[in-house]
């Protein structure tokens, strides 16, 4: 039967999805391809920082020398005096993070012990120290790194030798001699290149002279030298 002008042929009616059934995925909008490339780049990324590191600490030895700045008291009545010091330092590592240091200091400075009958006011005083003990890296990072570390050793005072003979105690100032020597200090580098670096550290220094306890703080800065291959 032929259909008339009026009469439009049916169209097909959609098939209602049965209930409970899964819905096809939705296409991703994330390229495959594209989260490959991405992925490989935080890998690549991850293998050049850890070499960086490898580089940096992976040294046997490290030779440090600096200049330093202390506030220390320089008899038991006297006011404090600014200490400008030299330190050289050599470390051994055994591994990464943590190494055994040893080293030499000398500090000196010009205390003011007041008007007295010798017309001497400002005498040269110097102070020198052979220290060691361990060094731990707690925080490493291609291009810097923060320390800690605590040493102990010996001191040797030298106040009385700028008295003109008449000696330091008469002056306020400690008697001459030698005694104990303990320091702890934070230790920050930044690493110009993996075998050479700048270091900043902040410092406490104890000392026993005239059978007292000084408790001295400063900072050192200078230049560190790393060498040979764990």
């Amino acid at each position: 039967m032929e259909l008339g002008q009026d009469q439009a042929p049916a169209q097909p009616q959609p098939q209602a999805q049965p209930q409970g059934q899964a819905q096809p995925p939705a296409a991703s909008d994330q390229n495959p391809g594209t989260v490959s490339v991405q992925a490989r780049l935080r890998m690549r990324r991850e293998q050049r920082r850890a070499q960086a590191i490898k580089d940096a600490y992976s040294h046997l030895y490290e030779a440090y020398v600096g200049m330093g700045y202390l506030r220390f008291a320089p008899g038991q009545n006297l006011q404090h005096v600014t200490y400008y010091s030299w330190d050289a330092e050599f470390t051994r590592f055994y591994g990464p993070r943590l190494g055994v240091t040893i080293g030499g200091r000398g500090y000196y400075g010009s205390p003011f012990v007041g008007n007295n009958f010798s017309s001497i006011t400002r005498p040269a005083v110097s102070t020198y120290a052979v220290l060691g003990g361990p060094e731990y890296r707690f925080y490493m990072q291609p291009k810097y790194s923060i320390s800690g570390r605590v040493m102990g050793g010996w001191a040797l005072g030298n106040f009385s030798g700028d008295t003109n003979g008449f000696g330091g105690e008469r002056l306020g100032l400690w008697p001459d001699g030698s005694t104990y020597a303990v320091t702890g200090g934070l230790i920050g580098e930044y690493n110009v290149s993996p075998g050479f670096a700048l270091r900043l550290a902040g410092e406490y220094f104890g000392t026993g002279f005239g059978s007292t306890m000084q408790n001295s703080f400063g900072f050192t800065g200078g230049f560190v030298y790393r060498f040979g291959k764990q």
